[in-house]
């Protein structure tokens, strides 16, 4: 594929800006997005996640912090299907039970997620990546092969801008740094409008001048979706966390949860994760 311009689609100075549409079917009426309660999941007798409770309100930028094996990972997998919880409940709003629903069904109904590593089509450019990521969107009415009318060209623009990629459409994908490539899978997401974004240690592996700049386009989403953030990563924690909850997990449930500053002086976060 090649990269079009069409009729329609609008320079960089004067092109639309990136607002989210608000997805239906979801029902926040009482203002949180995510309900986690009591949430355990066992491997062979082990308690990867053992009674969590937490919840997520609509377009927070939520925080989770922890060591390594802290459950962290498996309670994305439960919030996206991979992973049935052994007991608990998880809602998405205040009627979709995640529990009960497919990781298809799950991703139709708005949550996204990145994983750490970035998982792109290398030997597409950067346009085509952002255009076969919205037309793999099931809500999207017309086929893969289907020309891009103005306005989806337009929001793909405006998606290129966002993740600062405007001037690469015409790159190869494979050809962009670690840091680019996790900015592009960010946009693929965004291109399918999820209500829910989670992300995976979205800075890992990238350079200082990369996570500063990954910083300021997750605090540019900030309102714009609900989002969770897993990361080891405290400078870049602090930067995104500004004065929202960031939630500390060890040993598969919840040790603490505050301001990023309060939990920097928890003495129980202190003792099993940030150290002295």
């Amino acid at each position: 594929m090649s990269i079009r311009m069409l009729p329609g689609m609008a320079s960089a100075e004067a092109g639309p800006t990136y607002s989210r549409v608000k997805g239906e079917g979801v029902d926040t009426t009482h203002g949180a997005i995510l309900y986690l309660e009591d949430i355990s999941v066992s491997f062979d007798g082990f308690k990867a996640i053992n009674k969590l409770s937490l919840d997520i309100s609509v377009g927070e930028l939520r925080c989770i912090i922890g060591p390594n094996g802290a459950g962290k990972t498996t309670m994305m997998d439960v919030i996206t299907g991979k992973t049935r919880p052994t007991s608990g409940t998880a809602w998405f709003g205040q009627t979709m039970n995640l529990a009960t629903m497919t990781e298809a069904q799950i991703a139709h109904a708005g949550i996204g997620r990145k994983f750490q590593r970035p998982t792109v089509f290398e030997q597409h450019t950067v346009f085509d990546n952002l255009e076969l990521a919205m037309k793999m969107d099931k809500r999207v009415a017309p086929t893969l092969f289907a020309r891009l009318t103005s306005e989806q060209a337009g929001k793909i623009e405006a998606i290129l801008r966002l993740i600062r990629l405007n001037g690469h459409e015409a790159r190869p994908a494979g050809l962009l740094s670690h840091g680019q490539k996790q900015w592009l899978e960010i946009g693929m997401l965004l291109m399918q409008e999820p209500q829910l974004i989670l992300l995976d240690e979205p800075v890992a592996g990238m350079s200082d001048a990369e996570t500063a700049r990954t910083a300021e386009l997750l605090n540019e989403l900030r309102g714009k979706h609900s989002i969770m953030v897993v990361e080891h990563d405290m400078g870049f924690v602090t930067d995104i966390a500004q004065q929202g909850i960031v939630t500390v997990l060890h040993e598969g449930a919840v040790l603490a949860q505050g301001r990023m500053d309060e939990v920097q002086a928890d003495e129980r976060v202190i003792e099993v994760y940030l150290g002295r």
